[in-house]
């Protein structure tokens, strides 16, 4: 851990979660030819604007991927975390990409220890990088790679109850400074635009942002944790990875309530990100047109 990020002590100022999406491979760092050039222009553009957003700025970060699960939560432990290109069939440049953020050994202790203390048993992992549900988005929201990152995978059993009470295991860093955000994307359907799968998005995006932004954080919970009753619920997610890192920051959010902060129509599906303890923050009308919602005053 750099000496910015050691000694964790409470701020006044409690950080933010988060639940971002990380779009489709490298696609923010390439020609885009698998449909409009600028299908991903917006979503590069608001993560863009996240990192400055955060203010006070984190002293660490943890980020919970949809592209790592193991039999037990578990944490990385590298000092200087390589990079995994865990995509496929993209330019020979975009295997070529950087992200030289440190991590962070003794946060990743302490988080294994706080899991574990819940009653989830945690290993730590020496030698893991950061697959590219890290390395793409933070690219763009922390470009300069100078903040210390830790990388917690999803649990292979994909319980959701499980990964919302690891989040509320973590909720303490949030006073240390410490930035949690899940990576993953709200509808994770491959074939959802080729099929028109636009309304059946539509009404799972209207249910995800109603259960994520309830007043009530143990309503909120218990919703998201029955996500399987949600209309269309397995067309938005054949397979639940790409949902369950907005679990562990809905359960690190405690009593903060739940905004959504970006809206977006991605080749005609819904697309939404997440902030939990941000507070209420106007969405821009280029979001709220994207995503067919009232742009106009009131």
């Amino acid at each position: 851990m750099t000496s910015s990020a050691k000694n964790l002590s409470p701020r006044v100022n409690r950080t933010p979660t988060y639940f971002i999406p990380h779009g489709g491979g490298p696609c923010f760092f390439m020609e885009w030819t698998m449909g409009p050039r600028d299908t991903w222009d917006r979503m590069g553009a608001w993560l863009k604007q996240l990192g400055p957003s955060i203010q006070p700025r984190p002293r660490a970060i943890v980020v919970i991927s949809a592209h790592w699960e193991e039999a037990e939560f578990t944490v990385t432990a590298h000092a200087r975390p390589p990079l995994i290109y865990d995509y496929y069939g993209f330019p020979e440049h975009t295997y070529r990409l950087e992200y030289p953020a440190p991590g962070s050994p003794i946060l990743a202790e302490k988080i294994r220890g706080l899991l574990t203390a819940a009653g989830l048993p945690a290993k730590l992992d020496p030698d893991r990088g950061f697959d590219h549900g890290v390395f793409i988005p933070f690219k763009l929201v922390y470009p300069d790679a100078d903040i210390p990152i830790v990388q917690l995978s999803l649990k292979s059993n994909l319980d959701p109850r499980e990964h919302l009470r690891a989040g509320a295991a973590l909720q303490s860093l949030r006073d240390e400074g410490v930035l949690i955000v899940g990576s993953g994307m709200s509808y994770h359907n491959m074939q959802g635009a080729a099929r028109g799968f636009g309304p059946q998005a539509a009404a799972f995006d209207a249910w995800l942002n109603e259960a994520a932004t309830r007043t009530d954080p143990a309503q909120r919970t218990e919703q998201l944790s029955k996500w399987l009753e949600a209309p269309s619920a397995r067309n938005a997610h054949p397979r639940e990875e790409h949902l369950l890192p907005l679990m562990v920051a809905a359960g690190a959010a405690g009593e903060d309530r739940g905004e959504r902060l970006y809206a977006d129509q991605i080749t005609g599906i819904a697309v939404s990100a997440f902030g939990f303890g941000v507070g209420p923050q106007p969405t821009p009308e280029w979001v709220l047109a994207a995503s067919g919602e009232d742009a106009s005053p009131g």
